[in-house]
């Protein structure tokens, strides 16, 4: 079976809405694929057939997109259970809690409304396997039968779900503890977390104040969530909260702000959580992180006796690479964190809540559990690329980036990689001083864009 890739990223299927592939006629295709692959490796008592959990994210096309894929999976002889809307990681959870087969989630995530994407769990609740995906594909290209009508899937709609994944999220925070006395603002981005996360805060004894709570089909992630959190960073300061967390459309990114309004990234709250752990009997070995995380995070991570690895970019290969190495921490710095005793899956609710248990156990603030992590000053630029450029063989490039890397020495990295979503390329650069930042920024875009020009 071929290994490449025509309709699956790095997080399943996405595109703008109306656009290949995300139309009704390919996602009814894509239920009946799934569904027919799924039938194929279940083997169930005699007359059960295989059943999937679908939920989604708020966007106004997740109507159309849910109907398409249910009458995809029922034509295959697959029962649909319908969350409705419900966070990524609820989705993941739900999906082993009920024993189903597999689980699938209409979202796509940070980006804008008009955007969607259909992704899939295991029935372990862990990210599809490649070689499943790559089966789905294949069958993409067969034309769309049904069963017979006594074999066809039938639907229902799962009226707890958002009560059952509220308690499994509170289930993760210590019993010992509590959030009382603590003022938060939580910013849902007007997404899939809308009608759950204040509510699990308030269950354990929070004063909360909600944003980005009145969904309307349109407005997920627009100026709210954990792209945009400078909304969370003026709630907290007019509410003089004690702590502000956003979440993204499908609720599996976190940013946190403390009570002067400072952000706090991936990097950061993956360092306080490591932190804490490291304090308790048997810490963790070691952390992913990606590429793209902080040398100064690497470097604190190692300070607290624990061993730092990098994965590529997204919470797939980070996962991946966490499994290989038998670790329960990883995520990356724009906010998915990835807490395997606690979950299968990067859950922003949980990880707050991870974050928050660190500052209750230890009685500090954000800033206090923080102490110990200095971030280096980071640019990142993107330069548009020719078309099929060898960037990565370009000896001018090549030249550049060692004369970089020798005077950086250890107090500083440079990475350069080739966008997959559009035609750039991303340049960084990480040194102790925003002065070697700048300077050194400065050397490698000129190049790059020498080489470009040239080529």
């Amino acid at each position: 079976m071929s290994t490449s890739r025509k309709y699956f990223g790095t997080d399943g299927v996405r595109g703008h809405v109306g656009e290949a592939p995300i139309t009704p006629d390919f996602v009814l295709r894509l239920g009946y694929a799934a569904g027919r692959v799924l039938v194929k490796h279940e083997h169930l008592p005699h007359g059960e057939h295989p059943a999937v959990l679908i939920g989604k994210d708020t966007r106004i096309s997740g109507y159309m997109l849910e109907a398409a894929l249910q009458a995809g999976f029922a034509a295959a002889g697959v029962d649909v259970w319908l969350a409705g809307p419900c966070p990524t990681p609820a989705v993941a959870y739900l999906t082993r809690a009920l024993r189903l087969q597999a689980g699938v989630v209409i979202s796509a995530s940070h980006n804008p409304f008009d955007d969607n994407g259909i992704k899939f769990f295991s029935s372990e609740g862990f990210k599809l396997p490649d070689d499943i995906e790559l089966e789905i594909e294949a069958r993409l290209d067969k034309p769309v039968g049904c069963v017979d009508s006594v074999r066809l899937g039938r639907a229902r709609r799962l009226d707890d779900a958002r009560g059952r994944y509220i308690e499994f999220c509170k289930s993760t925070f210590p019993t010992k503890h509590t959030l009382r006395g603590m003022r938060i603002v939580v910013d849902c981005a007007h997404g899939a977390a809308y009608h759950i996360a204040a509510s699990v805060l308030h269950e354990l004894g929070a004063e909360v104040v909600p944003v980005g709570v009145a969904p309307d089909g349109m407005n997920i992630n627009h100026d709210v969530g954990a792209t945009h959190p400078q909304c969370v960073q003026k709630a907290v300061l007019e509410h003089r909260a004690d702590v502000g967390m956003a979440l993204d459309g499908d609720g599996d990114r976190l940013v946190m702000v403390d009570r002067d309004g400072e952000i706090y990234d991936g990097d950061r709250l993956l360092y306080i959580i490591a932190s804490a752990r490291a304090r308790k009997p048997n810490p963790p070995e070691g952390v992913v992180g990606t590429l793209m995380s902080n040398l100064g995070f690497e470097q604190a991570i190692e300070r607290l006796g624990m061993k730092f690895e990098r994965a590529k970019v997204g919470d797939r290969y980070v996962l991946e690479r966490m499994q290989e190495r038998g670790w329960t921490l990883g995520g990356e710095n724009s906010g998915h964190i990835i807490c395997l005793d606690a979950h299968t899956t990067g859950d922003g609710i949980v990880a707050a809540l991870q974050v928050l248990s660190a500052l209750r156990r230890r009685g500090q603030t954000l800033k206090e559990a923080a102490e110990g992590l200095t971030l280096f000053p980071q640019r990142l630029e993107n330069v548009p690329m020719p078309a099929g450029f060898d960037w990565q063989n370009h000896p001018g490039i090549a030249a550049a980036c060692e004369a970089v890397e020798q005077q950086l020495g250890a107090d500083g990295r440079i990475l350069l990689r080739a966008s997959g979503t559009e035609p750039v390329l991303r340049v960084m650069i990480e040194a102790r001083e925003e002065a070697q930042v700048r300077q050194h920024m400065n050397h490698l875009l000129e190049a790059v864009r020498s080489a470009f020009g040239a080529g």
